[in-house]
């Protein structure tokens, strides 16, 4: 019966803005960096329970990170205490430039004006990071790129015909790194 309140007016575009926390995950990493961002999206519902969307993020401030690295790799002698295999404790940033991804999004109504949805796609992450060590070696600034699956979750709700409230949570499978965001974002249905 909640289904049948569903109409015509329920497809056409939409577009939402609003925030991203990010915890991007490096393989063999043993804990993540946190990030945060702003996303962008625009989308088209097909059908009250099908809509296809494209979403942007971009960083907001960089994650901080703790590496930790064999002296005698790098040749460096941040210490003074001769002895070459130590290991220096170095800080980094990781910046997200960009999140892009395509989507595919399956709703189901919960009730008149709250949604619970599932989405799929494809998105593409480039990231830079720098590592500074304690004695201020720069030991490099690399820019990276990835792209993969991506899976996910969330609710909406409809705070007026047009005007929606929408969190979710999103699951990305990069190459080498294992990415985790939830967004909150406020939306309009045109």
């Amino acid at each position: 019966a909640v289904a049948q309140t569903y109409g015509n007016e329920d497809t056409g575009f939409y577009a939402q803005g609003g925030y991203t926390y990010l915890d991007i995950e490096p393989d063999g990493a043993e804990s993540g960096i946190d990030s945060n961002a702003i996303t962008g999206r625009v989308g088209y519902q097909f059908t009250p329970m099908f809509s296809l969307e494209a979403e942007l993020s971009t960083g907001i401030d960089d994650g901080e990170f703790d590496y930790n690295v064999d002296e005698d790799e790098f040749n460096l002698d941040d210490n003074s205490d001769a002895d070459f295999n130590d290991t220096i404790t170095a800080s980094g940033d990781l910046g997200l430039n960009y999140l892009v991804g395509l989507y595919g999004r399956a709703t189901v109504p919960l009730t008149e004006r709250l949604d619970v949805s599932a989405r799929a796609g494809y998105a593409y992450i480039d990231i830079d990071a720098s590592v500074i060590t304690p004695g201020g070696t720069t030991l490099g600034v690399i820019e990276n790129s990835a792209n993969g699956p991506a899976i996910g979750a969330g609710l909406s709700f409809d705070m007026t015909d047009n005007w929606q409230l929408r969190g979710d949570y999103t699951y990305y499978s990069f190459e080498d790194t294992d990415t985790n965001a939830a967004t909150i974002a406020v939306g309009y249905k045109f």
